[in-house]
C-alpha cells in the first residue's frame, strides 16, 4: 500500500512540476491520465479478462463512462483516502478507486491510478 501511495503522489508531483506524459483520455477532452494509471488499467483489465471477458468489456465501458462525464459530477466525489488535499478525489467503480486531481486553475482533470479496493 505504501508504494502504491508514493507512486500515486509522483504522478501528482510530476503533473504539478510538468514532468512526464499525460495524455489526453480522448482527443480535445480536459481529462488527463498518467502513465501509472494506463499501467494499472492494462493490468486490471488482463486480470478480469482472464476471469471472464464479458466481465471485462462491461467494467471498461462503464469506467469509460464514468470518466467521460466526471467533469459533470465531481462535486459528488469525496476526497482521497490516498491525500490530504481537496482538490483530488476518489472514484470508485466495481471494487477498483481512480484517485484524480482537479485542476482548477486550468479545468483539467487528471487520472492517477486504478487501484483495487
Amino acid at each position: 500500500m505504501q508504494n502504491i501511495k508514493l507512486q500515486l503522489h509522483r504522478e501528482l508531483n510530476n503533473y504539478i512540476d510538468n514532468k512526464g506524459e499525460f495524455l489526453p483520455y480522448y482527443p480535445g477532452m480536459n481529462i488527463l491520465y498518467s502513465t501509472f494509471y494506463k499501467e494499472q488499467l492494462k493490468e486490471t483489465l488482463r486480470a478480469l479478462k482472464e476471469e471472464d471477458e464479458t466481465n471485462a468489456k462491461s467494467f471498461e465501458l462503464y469506467l469509460d463512462t464514468i470518466i467521460v462525464n466526471m467533469h459533470t459530477k465531481v462535486k459528488k466525489y469525496k476526497k482521497s483516502i490516498y491525500f490530504d488535499n481537496e482538490n483530488i478525489k476518489d472514484i470508485e467503480n466495481q471494487g477498483h478507486t481512480v484517485p484524480f486531481y482537479v485542476d482548477e486553475k486550468k479545468n483539467i482533470y487528471v487520472l492517477l491510478g486504478l487501484l483495487k479496493s
